[in-house]
């Protein structure tokens, strides 16, 4: 097979996630002024998704698989990315939510949407992170590797773009609090996207955006819906 084919295979799904996070973007609008904290993309932030779009083009020279290649398994690619997202999802709704935070939310904080508008912004939000903290970095970090010194330290130039990306999130959003609560924050940042890194050069960028996911869906889509039914009672109000 060509490479041309499976990029273009690649530039359609791509740009279907875009379609996807451009409704979720009308769609905030529209409700907007029924909410005082609704957090609403606009057109910018669409713009700034075409940005990455030239990056799958290289992918097959660095050997990262495309979309949807037969040598992977959707299990691979798509169900395990997602339980292991889930799984960091759970964690955190435990130590956060109810550890640290068990009194009734009085109204939605900033990183929970009223439902089923947060299926649009998280699964969007999922999607551009993913895209700005790993296809693009880890793409020019694998460039490097393969053009200099002929390749010898391609290996080596992986393994540092995946430990930069991996650190750059939780960094970014550090917490305050208390000692043990920044480590948890951390290193369980850490350790997911360093996972996530991984799954980008072995199975592609769906995979990565699975882990993603799985960890939106709990943390940010499900604890919201919980907080909406039995602390807010505004489900679906």
């Amino acid at each position: 097979m060509s490479i041309e084919k499976p990029v273009k295979k690649d530039l359609t799904i791509y740009f279907f996630f875009v379609l996807f996070c451009f409704c979720g973007m009308l769609f905030g609008n529209v409700i907007a002024p029924l909410y005082s904290n609704l957090r609403v993309w606009g057109y910018e932030n669409i713009l700034w998704l075409f940005l990455a779009s030239p990056f799958l083009f290289l992918t097959p020279y660095l050997h990262i698989p495309s979309f949807f290649t037969s040598e992977i398994s959707n299990r691979k690619r798509l169900y395990k990315p997602l339980a292991i997202g889930a799984v960091f999802g759970i964690a955190d709704i435990l130590v956060i939510k109810y550890l640290l935070h068990p009194q009734p939310y009085h109204e939605l904080p900033p990183f929970l949407q009223p439902f089923p508008y947060s299926i649009f912004l998280f699964s969007s939000g999922a999607f551009e992170v993913e895209i700005f903290y790993r296809l693009i970095p880890l793409t020019l970090f694998l460039i490097v590797g393969k053009y200099s010194l002929k390749g010898k330290f391609f290996k080596e130039f992986a393994l540092v773009g995946c430990i930069l990306t991996s650190i750059r999130e939780p960094l970014e959003q550090m917490p305050e609090g208390n000692t043990y609560f920044i480590l948890y924050c951390l290193l369980s940042g850490f350790i997911m996207n360093f996972i996530q890194a991984r799954y980008f050069l072995r199975a592609g960028f769906l995979s990565t955006l699975s882990v993603r996911l799985g960890h939106y869906l709990f943390w940010h889509i499900l604890l919201g819906v919980y907080v909406e039914i039995f602390e807010l009672k505004t489900f679906l109000k």
